[in-house]
This record gives C-alpha cells, sequence and structure tokens, in this order.
C-alpha cells in the first residue's frame, strides 16, 4: 500500500483495472491515511486476542493495518471487482479473511457466513478473545450493521466505525433534542459512546455531499446483561418512536397492539406515575429503559 492515497493515486489504480466507485454500494474511499491510521488505533487492538470484522475491504487500506495490529481480521466486500483488488493487496496475511458479498443477509440480520467465520476465530483464540468492529462503513449500511451487531452473538465489546456525522450525532443525543431517538437509546443503554473525530468531505473520494465522522462505542455487558429481553428491548425502543410527536400514552398504545389493552396501558401509567400527556423524546436514556421493562413484565403476566 502507497504511503500516499491521494484521489488521483486511487483513481489511476481502479481505473487501471477497468474499475470506478459505485454509488450504489457508497463507495467513499478514505484518501488521508493518518485518518486511516487514526481509525485503526482508536481501536486500541490486541495482537494476541482480537478478532476484527471490517465491512468494506475496499482497495485494504485499513485491512492491512487492522491485520497488523490484530489477530485476526475478517473482511467483506460487496464489490466482486473490488473483491479481486483487494485479495490481490492481502495476499499473503494469514490472519486475514476477505469474504465477497453484502455483509446483510436481510436489513434485520447479518450475513452468517460472516458471523460463523468470526465465532471460528474467535474459537482458535480461546475464551479471552475480543471481538470488534473497526470499519468505514458505506453510509447506507451503517444503522442496520451496527444496531444488528449490538443484537446479536457475539457482540463487539468495541466499535470504531466512520459514519455521517448525522448519524454520530443521532447515536450520542441526550433528551429533547432533535437527534434523539429509538438508536440514541438502543446504543447508550449499551454503549458509552463518543466522537473520536469529525472528517470533511475533503478527506474522502469522490466526496460525499456530508459531514462524517469516527465515532468509538465501548459495550458494557453488565448493562446488557440487566437486560432480561434483549429483542422485546430493541423492537419496544424502535416502536416507542414512531410517533415520537405523540402523547406518551398514545405512542405506549400504539406500541403495545394486539399485546395490550388500552385499560393495560392505563394501569402501568397509573401505578408507576407516568404523564399520560408527556412525551417520550422527554424521557431519559434509563427512564425509557425502566419503561419498557414495566410494559414486558405487564405483557408477561
Amino acid at each position: 500500500m502507497t504511503e500516499r492515497q491521494t484521489s488521483r493515486y486511487l483513481s489511476d489504480r481502479l481505473a487501471a483495472a477497468g474499475l470506478r466507485p459505485m454509488s450504489r454500494f457508497g463507495q467513499n474511499f478514505l484518501i488521508d491515511l493518518n485518518l486511516v491510521d487514526l481509525i485503526a488505533r482508536s481501536a486500541e487492538l490486541d495482537k494476541i486476542y482480537d478478532v476484527v470484522l471490517e465491512i468494506g475491504t475496499g482497495v485494504g487500506s485499513l485491512t492491512t493495518r487492522l491485520s497488523d495490529q490484530a489477530c485476526a481480521v475478517v473482511t467483506a466486500e460487496i464489490d466482486h471487482n473490488l473483491f479481486r483488488l483487494a485479495s490481490a493487496e492481502l495476499a499473503g496475511r494469514p490472519n486475514v479473511r476477505i469474504i465477497q458479498g453484502d455483509a446483510l443477509k436481510n436489513k434485520g440480520t447479518m450475513r452468517p457466513e460472516l458471523i460463523a467465520s468470526v465465532k471460528e476465530a474467535m474459537s482458535r483464540i480461546g475464551p479471552e478473545s475480543r471481538f470488534l468492529l473497526v470499519a468505514n462503513l458505506p453510509y447506507n449500511v451503517a444503522t442496520p450493521i451496527v444496531s444488528n451487531l449490538l443484537l446479536g452473538e457475539p457482540s463487539p465489546a468495541v466499535v470504531v466505525v466512520t459514519i455521517q456525522k448525522e448519524l454520530a450525532d443521532r447515536m450520542i443525543a441526550g433528551p429533547g433534542t432533535k437527534d434523539y431517538g429509538a438508536l440514541s437509546v438502543w446504543i447508550q443503554t449499551l454503549c458509552d459512546a463518543k466522537i473520536v473525530r469529525e472528517l470533511p468531505p475533503t478527506v474522502f473520494w469522490p466526496r460525499p455531499n456530508v459531514t462524517s465522522a469516527i465515532i468509538r462505542l465501548d459495550q458494557d455487558f453488565e448493562r446488557r446483561a440487566a437486560i432480561p429481553d434483549l429483542r422485546f428491548f430493541h423492537e419496544t425502543c424502535r416502536a416507542l418512536f414512531f410517533h415520537r410527536r405523540k402523547f406518551l400514552r398514545s405512542v405506549i398504545i400504539s406500541a403495545m397492539k394486539d399485546r395490550m389493552t388500552k385499560a393495560d396501558v392505563d394501569a402501568v401509567i397509573q401505578t408507576h406515575g407516568y404523564q399520560a400527556e408527556s412525551r417520550v423524546e422527554q424521557l431519559t436514556v434509563a427512564e425509557i429503559g425502566l419503561l419498557i421493562e414495566r410494559l414486558r413484565v405487564a405483557v408477561a403476566v
């Protein structure tokens, strides 16, 4: 890999292979290698214990750094032409497995081959292995990939990804702000989140029309284990924010349709002292978590 990955270098390299960036795959290459280094460095990888999943191999710029710093890397590239190019770049790196295809089986499910490869690498390392997601994520799949991995097993201990700044803002947003929503609650319930660096469009080729950000999520597995039904929590959290501007009673009735009667909803509101005319977007992350658990208990009765 050249020390200077300029837009001209990338365009010439792809042109020589008869390729060009595909907008439908969200291909925006990070051309500042100092920032590529920052992504890898921000993950604080361990050469002995860490298994890294990368989504969007591209030409392998980040992959080579992950390979140098982690025990094993599983990387996926949807573009079969880039897959061939990256495979040649990554040849001779036995700790890298590159898979050609979509990282998502569907919007709500990761591709089984990817997860199986991660599990296989972790089993070779043993019980002290650690799973991380480190990637310059294609914008169009960033939300389902992060959400699905946090919901699934194994779930990453650390996530370091480049995403749209707008999406990063939603992940760290607080109650009562315009960016606060189901994703904010989901991420902050499980993780400590921080933006590492904002990235202007000029550090990518082709240039996107938005500002990007590197964000790091550190999952707290004690907080995760304290949630009795993770899938119920995830689905109910999303449902509560479908109509975020409606009053709390109406939102709960809609979210719990076919599972709770209006009388049941009123009982939860009255028993636990909720204001029926408050709004879910005004509740803190902890308050929403407690509400979801009370609804789960009410449904189970």
